[in-house]
């Protein structure tokens, strides 16, 4: 999924990719140093391509450069960052 690009919309708040005439996204809101993961949506025509999971990596990338702290109301979220050890120091 290398090929597929992830914009941040900040008016938004949000992670998208956009892939032939869909949006897949990682909503979230921020609570002064913490951002919250609210919701990862992907279409069903584009599930199981690993985009919800860029979307994730991209948002947590985010916070690691911004220097804030995760919080997940989000599945797909706490699922990953159950998966991914390499992003523990980043949770709230």
């Amino acid at each position: 999924m290398s090929e597929l690009n992830v914009i941040h919309n900040v008016e938004q708040k949000q992670f998208e990719a956009h892939l032939d005439s869909y949006t897949a996204e990682l909503s979230y809101r921020l609570n002064g140093s913490v951002i919250i993961f609210t919701h990862t949506g992907v279409p069903p025509m584009l599930e199981g391509r690993g985009i919800g999971s860029l979307l994730v990596k991209t948002g947590l990338e985010y916070a690691k450069e911004n220097n804030l702290k995760v919080q997940s109301l989000c599945w797909f979220v706490s699922g990953y960052l159950q998966r991914h050890e390499e992003y523990q120091n980043l949770v709230a």
